[in-house]
C-alpha cells in the first residue's frame, strides 16, 4: 500500500478538527468498537463511550487551532500515528488553552478509523 502518510494525516486532521467544532457527535464512524480514548485521566473504549464523552464535554463552542502536526507509518500494514498540538477556544473565553493529541490511525477498507486517541490539555507552571 502505497500513501502519502503526511498528506493522510494532514486530511484526517482538518477533517476531525471540523468535525469537532461543528458536531461533534458526528464523530462516531471515525471509531469501532476496539478503539480507545484516553481524554486527560479517563480512559474509555467503544465507539458509544467514545462519542458520549465528547457530546458531554461541558461547553457549547469550540475552536482548535493547530500549531503541529507530526506523522509516521506505524507498521508495514499502512498503520499511522499523527500528534497534534494546538489552541482550544472554548465558548466565550479569550484566553486559548494548549492542547496535544496523538491518533493511531489502522487502514479500512478504503480509509481509515481511529484506533487509539489521547488527549492532554498542556498546562503551564
Amino acid at each position: 500500500m502505497s500513501m502519502d502518510f503526511n498528506a493522510l494525516a494532514q486530511q484526517f486532521t482538518e477533517f476531525y478538527y471540523n468535525q469537532f467544532d461543528s458536531d461533534r457527535s458526528q464523530l462516531g464512524n471515525l471509531y469501532r468498537d476496539e478503539s480507545m480514548l484516553t481524554f486527560e485521566t479517563t480512559q474509555l473504549q467503544g465507539t458509544k463511550a467514545i462519542v458520549e464523552k465528547l457530546t458531554s464535554l461541558p461547553f457549547q463552542r469550540v475552536s482548535h487551532r493547530i500549531t503541529t502536526l507530526d506523522a509516521q507509518p506505524a507498521s508495514a500494514n499502512g498503520d499511522v500515528l499523527v500528534m497534534i498540538t494546538g489552541d482550544l477556544l472554548i465558548d466565550e473565553e479569550q484566553n486559548a488553552q494548549r492542547f496535544s493529541q496523538v491518533f493511531h490511525l489502522i487502514p479500512d477498507g478504503n480509509s481509515y478509523y481511529v484506533f487509539n486517541d489521547i488527549f492532554r490539555l498542556n498546562y503551564s507552571s
